[in-house]
């Protein structure tokens, strides 16, 4: 029998774009650089899924194929903006406006830092900034209903500080579950790290 743990899953959300909660700039805002990667690549996005999730043990997409990524990226209403610090990635906000587009839901499906950019306030600057991008993403979707609703979801497996950074940009806790899952270790960035 292998071993689980209690995960504890926090649903969040943003009703109104009025919600959100601007953060403060990083104190070296110059050299930080927010842009989206308008050209869908499932090699980019999984190199950004797993250099942020290697040590937070995002495993649920390591088995897509190719063709699964890039099946996800094409869907109108999927987004990937990206921060860089000094030229390098530093983490991404990926935005799905597809599943939820007949009600003007968009889900921030993946967010987070590369382990080495965490702590210098780049975290609340890109979801701030991400977040604003979810509710206007209809000016970049012809025939895309207005955003009425933002949403995340974070675990217990998350980094320490992501629930109170989703909570500090104004999204509001609407449901909780807690479910033993198997206690797999953090895959890494690759097999092996």
């Amino acid at each position: 029998m292998s071993a689980t743990v209690d995960v504890t899953t926090w649903y969040l959300e943003q009703t109104s774009a009025a919600d959100r909660v601007p953060a403060r700039e990083p104190g070296d805002a110059a050299a930080v650089r927010v842009e989206r990667a308008e050209v869908p690549s499932p090699e980019f996005s999984r190199f950004l899924y797993t250099a942020v999730g290697g040590d937070t043990t995002w495993v649920d997409r390591l088995p897509w194929t190719y063709a699964q990524w890039q099946g996800f990226l094409d869907r109108a209403g999927v987004e990937t903006w990206v921060a860089h610090h000094r030229g390098t990635p530093a983490g991404f906000i990926e935005l799905d406006g597809a599943s939820g587009a007949a009600e003007g839901s968009v889900e921030i499906s993946y967010f987070g830092l590369l382990p080495a950019f965490r702590g210098r306030g780049l975290g609340g600057h890109l979801l701030s900034l991400g977040t604003a991008r979810a509710w206007d993403l209809a000016d970049r979707w012809e025939g895309h209903r207005p955003t009425t609703r933002v949403w995340v979801h974070t675990c217990s497996r998350d980094g320490a500080y992501a629930r109170a950074n989703y909570e500090r940009r104004g999204f509001r806790v609407y449901r909780t579950e807690t479910e033993r899952e198997p206690d797999v270790p953090t895959p890494g960035p690759w097999p092996g790290a």
